[in-house]
């Protein structure tokens, strides 16, 4: 399917967005937390609007969320070369041009509005990222008009008889670019466009203007916005100190207690600047000496690392080395390769993006290798298949493996440090215990 029917139902299309939903759901994120799906009601024409922080996975995030085919807004730029814009199409991209790109190719914009709306009158959404670009900063940077302008134009290439939604849509990962991280997606309100039409055909740019800062301050709402540039380190540290320990809860997600902690640290900062001023020296001088002594704040929040319990654990990380030896035999080369040649993006904000796209494109090579292997050396083919549906697993328990052998050593590494009255350490947990309180307090 090309740009002409760009809306229509691609079974191709789906196939590959089911495996993709797999592998971004249940093997690259640990867990996918979702919120306020009803909010997107596609039976009105919808505009998804998510914060950008994480390159091209904060539209994987949306695609992997909803069961629809999307239509994404790019710049026009990328659609030049006829073999990539077939590509693009296929995975249903449309291109928006830009002044810089000359006022005549402006004109074809009206071709990507009526799209638009055919796109949102066979109820699959469009998704616009309002920010323009990325940074991998909690912060909900100044909107681009261009989601508003495109909103009201595709209202106008209707005669304004359509009413059109703008969803926020927030998103929030436990880290960047680490493998099985949480991600939390948040459809917030809609917003009805047609609310601003009669403000629209009196100024346009003052209506463009009015639906910007109200769609930034509903972004606001559902995602996590850290205000303060000059203490950025140590309230987003913060964070982490104290509702680390939340990231895989449900019923209360972390992304609504950051969002609590930054109303209360807010409110701090304009009664108490003194106080405010001394948890980020605390929360700085937390995460020094942490880092000092190699020290995670889930070791910290323990009050006891009993050596019969470490040494339990070591008992079953021996009992359980073979499962380890084979899970990470069957899938280094998909982790260890895709983990190599990410980090040597200059861009921060691409590692979880390239990350993503290697391991899923080295799953295209090695899953029918392992397929055929199977079938050739099990018997029955059953169980052939058994075996090979067994990989990825056989993965994640030795990810899990790694990761408890190294909550373990930290363990022997803090009952140590407190048997020996380590005065750092001391120093540590009694400016750690100091700082929860007073977070607490508030």
């Amino acid at each position: 399917m090309g740009k002409k029917n760009i809306e229509k139902y691609d079974v191709f299309y789906q196939l590959l967005k089911r495996y993709v939903d797999f592998w971004h759901n249940y093997i690259f994120y640990r867990k996918v937390i979702v919120f306020g799906k009803d909010n997107a009601d596609f039976s009105v024409p919808t505009i998804l609007a998510p914060n950008h922080q994480n390159a091209l996975m904060d539209a994987m995030a949306v695609i992997s969320t909803l069961d629809r085919q999307l239509v994404f807004l790019a710049r026009a730029d990328i659609f030049k070369k006829k073999f990539i814009a077939r590509i693009l199409y296929f995975l249903k991209i449309l291109p928006v041009y830009r002044l810089r790109d000359g006022f005549d190719a402006v004109k074809q914009n009206d071709d990507t509005f009526r799209d638009t709306l055919r796109v949102m009158e066979n109820r699959n959404g469009v998704v616009i990222l309002p920010e323009g670009s990325h940074a991998t900063y909690r912060k909900l940077r100044q909107l681009k008009k261009g989601i508003c302008r495109i909103a009201f134009q595709t209202a106008e290439a209707s005669g304004f008889k359509k009413e059109i939604n703008i969803v926020p849509v927030g998103l929030e990962y436990s880290h960047y670019w680490r493998f099985r991280q949480v991600l939390t997606v948040v459809y917030g309100h809609p917003i009805h466009v047609s609310e601003h039409f009669t403000s629209y055909r009196e100024n346009p740019n003052r209506a463009i203007a009015e639906l910007r800062d109200r769609l930034s301050a509903e972004m606001k709402k559902v995602m996590v916005h850290i205000d303060d540039e000059e203490n950025y380190e140590a309230v987003n540290e913060l964070r982490s100190i104290i509702n680390e320990k939340y990231s895989d809860n449900i019923r209360y997600p972390k992304l609504f207690r950051d969002k609590r902690l930054m109303t209360k640290l807010d409110e701090l900062r304009a009664s108490d600047t003194g106080g405010y001023r001394e948890i980020c020296e605390e929360t700085i001088a937390v995460k020094s000496q942490a880092t000092e002594l190699n020290v995670t704040y889930r070791h910290l929040r323990k009050k006891k690392h009993k050596f019969g319990w470490l040494f339990l654990s070591s008992l079953l990380l021996l009992a359980s080395l073979a499962v380890f030896l084979t899970g990470a035999a069957l899938n280094i080369l998909t982790f260890q390769v895709s983990y190599l040649q990410a980090i040597k993006s200059k861009d921060p904000a691409f590692i979880s993006t390239a990350r993503y796209g290697i391991f899923l494109g080295l799953s295209f090579i090695f899953g029918p290798l392992y397929l055929i292997l199977a079938l050739i050396f099990i018997k029955p083919w059953w169980m052939a298949i058994l075996a090979f549906m067994m990989v990825p697993v056989l993965g994640i328990l030795a990810w899990n493996w790694f990761l408890l052998l190294q909550r373990t050593v930290g363990g022997f590494r803090i009952w140590n440090l407190r048997r020996t009255g380590n005065p750092l350490f001391i120093k540590l947990h009694d400016t750690y215990q100091q700082l929860v309180k007073r977070v607490s307090s508030l």
